[in-house]
């Protein structure tokens, strides 16, 4: 339908001609001002129907838009990470990517459609000229911006077309829902994982060197040995983030050397274990000194001394070595007694 076949008793009020129009050239103004071009209405501007029509796939527009929110959110909960589909003609691709990219896609689409819909069919679309001004706000002008903010809300039908703007207000409060559960991707929850090692009471103590389980006679006096849990394997796919809790260096002492009580409580016939981990950044410790009992960083000079609760002497670590309680089994083999009573390694936001 268009404009000529609408009766004019129909037709809503065109708008006065622009201020300051010149029709003919002069002197003064030696260009013509041609005006706006005439105005034609839209088949839902006398058609209330047709503007249901068009509200209501307005409403359908964000409504999916909804939808593929919910999609987003449900596909990044339930579809595994190393999950592959075959898409012709890309090949294998993350399932995961594509169902997320795809339902994001499709929400934030649907928003602008039906944003764009909704403006071309049923906000005003008379064509408005207005005279230049000086850049300055004058109060006049102001009140002038006020009022045509007021109309254009009114001329919206933001108020009278409820379901438009009930959907609007719905998608645009789920759609950020998708960027805060993309926060979760910036790592695993840490529970209390970074309080808790593999070790635990009954784990036998195993060479690193040699993966054998340790009997007391194999640690000499003034040695030092590093050992990791039982069943701990190089091949095993989280083997670096469980030996980084749970290294442990060994070394034996005279019992009459050791200094610190509970210390020579947790040990066995002067064997202490503690962990290997400095409580600094984290570096592995590796230098020992016989003679004073002593294990030194390398990464920061911090300095330890295992006769005496393994506390710090020098550096900037920030508290002592957590030690491992130890005991033998039945067999003769070192075992643990439980795990550490402490978080290892550097200090963290939970540490007591």
């Amino acid at each position: 339908m268009s404009s000529q076949d609408i009766p004019e008793e129909k037709l809503p009020a065109e708008r006065a001609s622009a201020p300051g129009a010149v029709d003919v050239a002069d002197e003064k103004n030696p260009f013509a001002d041609p005006g706006l071009p005439p105005h034609e209405h839209r088949i839902q501007d006398v058609d209330e129907r047709a503007a249901k029509r068009s509200e209501r796939t307005v409403a359908l527009l964000f409504t999916v838009s909804m939808l593929a929110t919910v999609a987003f959110i449900a596909a990044f909960v339930a579809i595994p990470v190393d999950k592959a589909v075959y898409v012709w003609p890309l090949g294998h691709i993350s399932a995961l990517n594509l169902a997320l990219g795809l339902t994001l896609g499709l929400a934030l689409f649907c928003i602008g459609a039906g944003a764009v819909h909704w403006a071309r069919t049923l906000m005003s679309d008379v064509e408005i000229a207005d005279e230049r001004h000086p850049i300055e706000a004058s109060p006049e002008v102001r009140a002038k911006v006020h009022a045509d903010f007021r109309q254009g809300a009114k001329e919206s039908a933001l108020g009278r077309r409820k379901l438009i703007r009930n959907t609007m207000f719905g998608a645009l409060t789920l759609v950020p829902l998708s960027g805060v559960v993309l926060l979760r991707d910036l790592g695993p929850l840490p529970e209390e994982k970074l309080r808790h090692t593999l070790w635990k009471r009954g784990k036998l103590l195993v060479n690193m060197n040699t993966n054998e389980p340790l009997r007391p006679s194999d640690v000499a006096v003034g040695s030092l040995t590093f050992a990791k849990p039982e069943g701990l394997e190089e091949h095993d796919h989280d083997f670096q983030n469980e030996i980084a809790k749970a290294a442990l260096m060994i070394v034996r002492l005279q019992p009459g050397d050791i200094k610190d009580k509970r210390e020579l409580e947790w040990s066995h016939e002067g064997i202490v274990a503690y962990s290997k981990i400095c409580t600094h950044v984290g570096c592995p410790i590796s230098l020992y000194e016989q003679q004073t009992h002593h294990v030194l960083c390398p990464c920061h000079q911090s300095t330890f001394d295992l006769s005496d609760g393994a506390r710090v002497i020098f550096g900037p670590a920030g508290h002592a070595l957590p030690q491992l309680r130890i005991g033998v089994n039945d067999e003769g083999y070192l075992e643990a007694l439980g795990d550490f009573e402490e978080p290892v390694g550097p200090a963290f936001w939970e540490r007591g």
